[in-house]
């Protein structure tokens, strides 16, 4: 079982990026995914997840609407879109797998698998 993050680098606020998650070991609709982030300092975050099913999201509302999730089953990817960015969050962006439940969890002792994460700097 194997979570590969991608995505990360650098971007000027108001940026955009997409974060990938390509996972293999297991398909999209046996696991719930999350995407959550670190900042130096700080503890882990939920950011967002998307159910087994794929019909249900969420996204932490400190984002305001900025960011989303979604998914490609045939690629077996999640993918974190990113709009107008701000230094905030800048962090290192992990995406995890969680089995035990069918529902989204924002607790990241509910995930069972992680990927190496992925880092983005939000920077002039």
């Amino acid at each position: 079982v194997q979570l590969q993050a991608s995505g990360g680098g650098l971007v000027q606020p108001g940026g955009s990026l997409r974060l990938s998650c390509a996972v293999s070991g297991f398909t999209l609709s046996s696991v719930t995914i999350g995407w959550f982030r670190q900042a130096p300092g700080k503890e882990r975050e939920f950011v967002a997840g998307i159910s087994r099913s794929g019909s249900s999201t969420q996204v932490s509302d400190s984002l305001g609407g900025r960011f989303a999730i979604s998914r490609d089953n045939a690629k077996n990817t999640v993918y974190l879109q990113m709009n107008s960015l701000i230094p905030e969050d800048t962090a290192a962006y992990y995406c995890a797998a969680a089995y035990r439940s069918a529902y989204i969890s924002t607790s990241s002792s509910s995930y069972d698998y992680w990927g190496q994460g992925t880092l983005v700097t939000v920077s002039s």
